[in-house]
């Protein structure tokens, strides 16, 4: 395969046209790609920097503002009827307790 590729490129230059040896080494597709990769590195982490400075801004302006505290509910007496005493207490497992 790679003669073949070889004596046609070589058919073609003595014909004195562009060989597609040359035409494969010019193109810079692939073949470039390494060299933008560092600066395409350096953009990505200059962009990541950038949303972390964002990003610890908006939450400490959003946590430094307070934050409404609710009335409690009134105490119905109906929500509580319990005819029967838990086995644990007279107040619920995961009431807070208040003696």
């Amino acid at each position: 395969m790679a003669s073949a590729i070889l004596r046609s490129g070589f058919r073609s230059a003595l014909r004195g046209g562009v060989s597609p040896i040359t035409a494969v080494s010019k193109r810079s597709l692939a073949s470039s790609a390494h060299l933008d990769e560092a600066a395409e590195a350096s953009k990505w982490e200059k962009i990541t920097y950038a949303g972390m400075v964002a990003c610890s801004i908006l939450a400490v302006v959003v946590l430094s503002k307070g934050h409404p505290h609710h009335d409690e509910r009134p105490a119905y007496s109906y929500m509580h009827i319990r005819n029967k005493e838990f086995p644990w207490g007279p107040d619920g497992l995961f009431e807070v307790k208040r003696h």
